[in-house]
C-alpha cells in the first residue's frame, strides 16, 4: 500500500500560479503510473495529468500548455506546476498512484481561482 498526502491548494487570482505536491510513503517501489485528477462541484472526477515510471506524461486538453506534472524520486514526491490558472480550473486535486499491488488515492486539495 502507498499513502499519499497532497499539498499547495490555495485561494489564487485568475492568471496565477500554484505548485501542488504529493508526498508518498510505504511501497513505493513497486510505483510505475503516478497521475493527478480533479473533481469540480458537481461534476465528475476527470484526469488533469500523468506520468509513467519512464517519464513519458500526458495532459488533459484542458490543461496542455499551462500544466506541468513532474515528480522528485529522491524527495518522493509527485508535483502538478499549474500556470495562468483560470476559474474553471476550481476543483478539489487528488493524487492517484498506481503499483504492482495497488491503486492510492490522496485525501484531495482545494484549488480555487477567482478574483
Amino acid at each position: 500500500q502507498v499513502q499519499l498526502v497532497e499539498s499547495g491548494g490555495d485561494l489564487v487570482q485568475p492568471g496565477g500560479s500554484l505548485r501542488l505536491s504529493c508526498a508518498a510513503s510505504g511501497n513505493i517501489f513497486s510505483i510505475y503510473f503516478m497521475a493527478w485528477y480533479r473533481q469540480a462541484p458537481g461534476k465528475q472526477r476527470e484526469l488533469v495529468a500523468s506520468i509513467t515510471s519512464g517519464d513519458s506524461t500526458n495532459y488533459a486538453d484542458s490543461v496542455m500548455g499551462r500544466f506541468i506534472i513532474s515528480r522528485d524520486n529522491a524527495k518522493n514526491t509527485l508535483y502538478l506546476q499549474m500556470n495562468s490558472l483560470k476559474p474553471e480550473d476550481t476543483a478539489v486535486y487528488y493524487c492517484n498512484v498506481h503499483s504492482t499491488l495497488s491503486v492510492s488515492w490522496g485525501q484531495g486539495t482545494r484549488v480555487t481561482v477567482s478574483s
